[in-house]
């Protein structure tokens, strides 16, 4: 199991999108939870999102998966998988040391695999990230955050700029962390074959939440109202939009927030649902509510699918969001439910007496048939 070294506590005090920082030996005696060799077999997967880069001179080359690796060169070329979490078991546990951190901004685990010279050039991304060195070594250079960063158009695939003042410049070995915030530029290549994992942390924008706010709201036929004035004044000037109109208009859209159950379920369900392919293999054949029961009696464990994004309000923690969405259980089993959320896995003695609630063990009989829980054998 991976630990960190350092307090997380205090790394968010000091460090948490204020500033970059690297953390030598985050990771004490690091080992790569996959090899190159399993790595590159989910890059040839369809369903996983992969990319290959390479360089040569001045010439970027950028081929998205399902990739093939017969015809690539020596040196100078990376290929990296996204959402490794999803797919690799062993991957998804370098994910745990970082549940100090709110599950619900926690996008995926990118790895990156790079032979001498590969990379992806200088870029500014706009999430957090630790980027964790495995083995090989790897330099980094990371610049200050500023507004007029001038773009590269090495490639259309690529979003890079034309370069920066290095404020950290490291080598990175085995157990090595960078951590670099939301708009700071950062350049890394290999100096050796290597291999990089970066945690990501990609919280919502404005825009994407009044979008999904807005669905949602269709969806359900909510504010489904038109605009009524009995009190409508004459007037000479037909054009103007007169301010009580306009106030009148603003609160229209206002009061369609005025729903705290309603804004609830629509930001569990949002925030819930997952940006990145899943591997879901629903449970064939079915199993029975008295199968889910006696598995656990017997001391066996359910594990949380790799991904699976599952939450929960504190006030209300008999109703869970999973995978977009919404799962209701009579309130005495608030506490019990939230282990779905927290943990990764379920077990007899995590649940004590509570396993014996014909709701819960039909909700986990239910996520069981879905693929979102399976046994571990």
């Amino acid at each position: 199991m991976y630990q960190l070294t350092f307090s997380l506590e205090e790394f968010l005090s000091e460090y948490w999108q204020k500033k970059p920082t690297v953390i030598k030996g985050g990771f004490q005696d690091f080992i790569d939870p996959i090899s190159p060799d399993e790595l590159a077999g989910l890059a040839m997967e369809e369903e996983v999102d992969s990319r290959y880069i390479a360089k040569q001179g001045n010439e970027w080359d950028v081929r998205h998966g399902p990739l093939t690796f017969d015809k690539v060169p020596e040196e100078n070329w990376s290929f990296i998988v996204q959402a490794a979490n999803h797919w690799h078991e062993g991957a998804a546990q370098l994910v745990s040391p970082f549940r100090q951190l709110p599950n619900w901004l926690f996008d995926d685990l990118m790895i990156s695999y790079s032979t001498p010279g590969g990379g992806v050039g200088p870029h500014i991304d706009q999430y957090d990230v630790f980027i964790i060195q495995g083995s090989g070594k790897r330099r980094w250079r990371v610049g200050p955050k500023k507004d007029d960063y001038e773009e590269e158009f090495g490639h259309p695939a690529l979003r890079q700029i034309k370069g920066f003042e290095a404020m950290i410049d490291e080598t990175l070995e085995p157990g090595d962390i960078l951590y670099v915030p939301p708009g700071f530029p950062h350049d890394g290549y290999a100096i050796e074959t290597s291999m990089s994992f970066s945690v990501g942390f990609r919280s919502p924008k404005k825009q994407e939440l009044l979008s999904s706010f807005a669905d949602f709201i269709i969806a359900n036929d909510v504010g489904d109202v038109h605009y009524h004035n009995p009190d409508l004044p004459a007037r000479s000037n037909s054009g103007a939009i007169l301010d009580a109109e306009y106030q009148d208009l603003q609160a229209m859209m206002r009061s369609l927030m005025d729903h705290p159950n309603m804004m609830k379920q629509w930001m569990g369900e949002h925030l819930s649902h997952s940006r990145h392919e899943l591997d879901i293999i629903s449970a064939e054949p079915p199993w029975q509510n008295s199968e889910t029961y006696q598995f656990l009696e017997e001391g066996e464990t359910m594990r949380r699918l790799g991904g699976l994004r599952a939450f929960y309000y504190p006030e209300q923690p008999h109703i869970l969001y999973i995978n977009g969405e919404r799962y209701e259980l009579p309130e005495e089993c608030g506490h019990t439910a939230t282990y779905l959320c927290d943990e990764e896995q379920v077990t007899r003695e995590q649940l004590g007496k509570q396993l014996d609630h014909p709701a819960f063990i039909a909700l986990l009989t239910q996520l069981v048939n879905l693929g979102y829980w399976y046994p571990v054998e």
